[in-house]
């Protein structure tokens, strides 16, 4: 067989080649004449047979006698670099039971959407009660299509209820078998059907009396209903109109013309690392006492391991210095800068990369035409951070007036900005002004101690030192202009400090 002419090298002891019984002869001896073919075992771990394909014969390598270390390791390199048989797709690394694995970042679900709506949803509400106690507002927040419903079924509830009321009056009094009777007094004139009374329940109720149906003063009890279909009808009018109004003029519809820009930039700005996103007003009426304020939305666990999911930090853009009360007249460029207070304080632009979290920016200001509180939202994510980028101007001076370009509102241009995290260039920028000052400080002490040397032209020493060594009973030495014994430096030495002498100083 093709098997057993094979070379293999390395056989492994578990592999065990098929033994022909006595009866049966391997095919090869028939074709003694034709040379064995060689061939290369591909024994595949996963599916455990054993794979021959025909190849040409490879050249024998070096012995590893004749090899050098290099070329051992360079051959053993080249082994390793060898492309296995699963191919691993791009941006994929394999997995523990080999299968591709993907690297690519899972995307983020939003706390709060671009256009401000927040993204969260209430489940399991046991005490459903508590919307009805403020049916106000409830009916408010309802979307339009149920606002609708609401606002048509309350008035047709109402006129159908007391049209069956004044229908039933009629009935039960006898109105409807003395229709022909010019001598019947009718509680109520012109009534001979259900759909009359509703008619008449509908001209009560809006105050449109046609005159037509009219009360009559024989009817003690439709003149009660009368009054009480007044003081509800004037009740739900009030109730459904007030709902609608407030609906109509909601706030929110103000903030659709309040922007933010679609990225927020990282740049310096006078030297010092700042975040920044740029806001706007569309319109010509402005937001009285805009104010701005940012949240980061990001999970954490305390040093106790308790985990705190959508941990909100407040980002300070301003509140300190007033810079968070807007004039908004203009787009304005809303900044934070990264100080030791920051949550930005360690982040560099490739952690930034790794990083998952979620800026909330908020603006709150009051609407000039209606004075009702408006408040407009958006959010950035870590992918949405451009580091090293600087927003386009788009302002200029026309003739008498500023010019406001919006197309340039979310433009944005590169700029030269530092790769590390803010921590990081402080650190740096203080090395760099401790080394100035040590380096003039050094300067100015050697012009300082650098002066006439303390002895003559001649070599004599002065009285002075003369007599300082005949006190110190020893030598002295001249340092910079100062004279200390050794007795003496060694106890400046201790002292941390530079001892003169009594007579130097003196002098």
């Amino acid at each position: 067989m093709a098997l057993e002419n094979s070379t293999f090298s390395s056989r492994p002891e578990s592999l065990s080649l098929p033994v022909p019984e006595k009866g049966e002869e391997p095919a090869e001896e028939a074709k003694e004449d034709a040379p064995p073919p060689t061939g290369v075992f591909n024994v595949s771990e996963e599916l455990g047979h054993v794979v021959t394909t025909e190849t040409s014969p490879a050249p024998q390598p070096p012995t590893s006698n004749n090899m050098s270390f290099q070329d051992k390791m360079a051959a053993r390199e080249a082994q390793a670099n060898q492309p296995r048989k699963k191919l691993q797709g791009a941006g994929q690394e394999r997995g523990k039971f080999g299968w591709g694995r993907s690297k690519r970042k899972r995307k983020r679900q939003r706390y709060v959407e671009k256009n401000g709506r927040c993204n969260v949803q209430h489940g399991n509400m046991r005490e459903t009660y508590r919307y009805l106690t403020d049916i106000f507002t409830t009916l408010v927040d309802l979307n339009w299509r149920c606002s609708l419903f609401v606002f048509v079924m309350a008035y047709a509830v109402t006129w159908l209820f007391f049209g069956a009321i004044w229908y039933l009056i009629a009935y039960c009094r006898g109105d409807l078998d003395h229709l022909q009777d010019d001598t019947w007094t009718p509680c109520v004139d012109n009534v001979n059907s259900f759909i009359s009374a509703f008619l008449f329940s509908i001209e009560t109720e809006t105050t449109i009396g046609y005159g037509h149906r009219v009360i009559t003063d024989q009817c003690p009890v439709g003149t009660m209903l009368l009054l009480l279909q007044a003081i509800l009808g004037s009740m739900v009018n009030a109730f459904m109109v007030g709902c609608m109004f407030v609906k109509i003029s909601q706030p929110n519809k103000r903030a659709e013309t309040l922007v933010f820009s679609r990225n927020a930039v990282i740049s310096l700005r006078d030297d010092k690392l700042c975040l920044m996103f740029r806001v706007g007003d569309l319109r010509s009426s402005h937001i009285v006492g805009a104010n701005m304020r940012a949240k980061l939305i990001k999970s954490k666990q305390t040093q106790e391991g308790e985990f705190i999911p959508l941990d909100q930090t407040d980002i300070s853009v301003g509140f300190e210095t007033g810079d968070d009360r807007l004039f908004l007249v203009s787009p304005l460029v809303i900044s934070h800068e990264v100080d030791s207070r920051s949550p930005f304080w360690d982040m560099s632009q490739s952690q930034l990369e790794k990083e998952d979290f979620e800026i909330v920016v908020i603006l709150e200001g009051m609407v000039e035409a209606t004075g009702m509180t408006c408040q407009a939202r958006s959010s950035y994510l870590a992918e949405e951070l451009m580091w090293g980028h600087r927003f386009s101007p788009m302002m200029s001076l026309a003739e008498g007036f500023f010019d406001v370009d919006y197309g340039a509102f979310h433009h944005t241009f590169e700029v030269d900005t530092p790769s590390c995290s803010a921590r990081e260039l402080a650190l740096a920028a203080a090395r760099l002004e401790a080394h100035l000052y040590w380096s003039i400080s050094s300067r100015l002490d050697e012009e300082k101690w650098e002066g006439p040397n303390l002895t003559d032209q001649s070599g004599k020493p002065t009285d002075s030192e003369s007599v300082s060594g005949k006190e110190g009973g020893g030598p002295t030495f001249i340092v910079g202009g100062v004279t200390e014994t050794p007795e003496q430096s060694v106890v400046g030495e201790q002292n941390g400090s530079v001892t003169t002498d009594q007579s130097e100083s003196e002098a």
